[in-house]
């Protein structure tokens, strides 16, 4: 596998999270959803540099704890919640190409709301990425309802259309179903040649991948809920913390 595979990590945390306010510094375990992200990615063997897309301060007194570099505030109107993925990576490689003359392989965006994802999880990504030619590696979980055994709720709560969906099954039996999967968030890597000619994340159907990862890795905090439900899953040992708490060598 190339060792001159160039991989910048960025971390993407805006200060406006309405669903959870403070989001992205909210603690399990005594280490902040930033900081998983940032022991994790800097863990990687693969993870020529990291640093924050952020516009708020706290996040990137936060960041620097944790030696992200923080070469720029993203600018407010890419902090909306309006704002796209696809605005903030382009954004990203302007600065890098213009400021610093630079440039990647491929960008591997992160999001805190996914903490449980591990250096491991992105080194594959990285590998199946090199290895397809891909543009595009996805961190993805399966979902639990096949897309089959769900429709449209339809006028006076009708299930017409489901019911036709069933009856057209071989087999009704959820198990008996393929797989399907979905985006858990847990990690984005993108092509810097594809992305800088399409600016688009989602762009070549044919050259994309998906890193199956299981359902407690794919966990995401978007509500109190589900951060209350991740520190019960740490405090019942289904986690162990250590494994983020210090960046580990190479």
């Amino acid at each position: 596998m190339s060792n001159n595979f160039k991989v910048l990590f960025v971390i993407t945390a805006r200060g406006g999270s309405k669903g959870l306010p403070g989001k992205n510094l909210k603690k399990i375990g005594g280490l902040s959803l930033l900081g998983y992200k940032a022991n994790s990615a800097q863990s990687c063997k693969y993870c020529s540099r990291i640093v924050l897309s952020s516009d708020n301060q706290s996040i990137i007194d936060e960041a620097k704890r944790y030696s992200v570099e923080v070469p720029f505030i993203r600018p407010k109107h890419l902090a909306t919640d309006e704002a796209s993925s696809d605005s903030v990576i382009s954004h990203l490689i302007d600065w890098v190409e213009k400021n610093e003359k630079d440039c990647y392989d491929a960008v591997m965006l992160l999001e805190p709301s996914s903490p449980f994802a591990t250096s491991d999880h992105y080194t594959k990504a990285i590998e199946l990425f090199i290895k397809k030619k891909a543009t595009l590696v996805l961190g993805v979980r399966e979902i639990e309802i096949p897309s089959v055994f769900t429709s449209k709720l339809g006028s006076n709560n009708s299930i017409a259309d489901l019911v036709e969906k069933i009856g057209l099954l071989s087999t009704s039996r959820r198990q008996d179903q393929e797989t399907e999967v979905t985006p858990n968030g847990a990690l984005y890597l993108i092509s810097w040649k594809e992305f800088k000619k399409t600016q688009k994340i989602y762009s070549n159907s044919q050259k994309s991948y998906g890193l199956l990862m299981n359902q407690m890795d794919s966990i995401e905090i978007e509500t109190n809920q589900d951060l209350e439900y991740a520190r019960f899953l740490v405090s019942k040992g289904y986690f162990d913390v250590n494994d983020w708490m210090e960046v580990k060598s190479a």
